[in-house]
């Protein structure tokens, strides 16, 4: 019996999809100047795994945005279908 493989996808590719970065270069730079919190938890690695359920807080201007994952996105879509992948908290 083959384990099952928990969806998760890297938080800098994450942010990019979510349309929270312009670029995903911009997105790795957020994350390794440590703003982003990952379920609380402070992330330096663009390499930090996401998974449906988590809560990440981002800086978005002068306000901080606290977000769960409700499901990862496939692609860099439209605003519509990246607004549905997440809710805010």
């Amino acid at each position: 019996m083959e384990p099952q493989l928990r969806p998760e996808l890297r938080v800098d590719k994450l942010l990019w999809f979510l349309r929270f970065a312009k670029s995903r270069t911009r997105a790795q730079a957020i994350v390794a100047a440590g703003h982003i919190r990952l379920n609380g938890r402070r992330v330096e690695r663009g390499s930090a795994c996401v998974r449906p359920g988590d809560v990440i807080s981002l800086p978005i201007g002068e306000a901080v945005r606290v977000i769960r994952v409700v499901a990862l996105p496939a692609r860099r879509g439209p605003p519509a279908e990246a607004g549905s992948c997440y809710e805010e908290i």
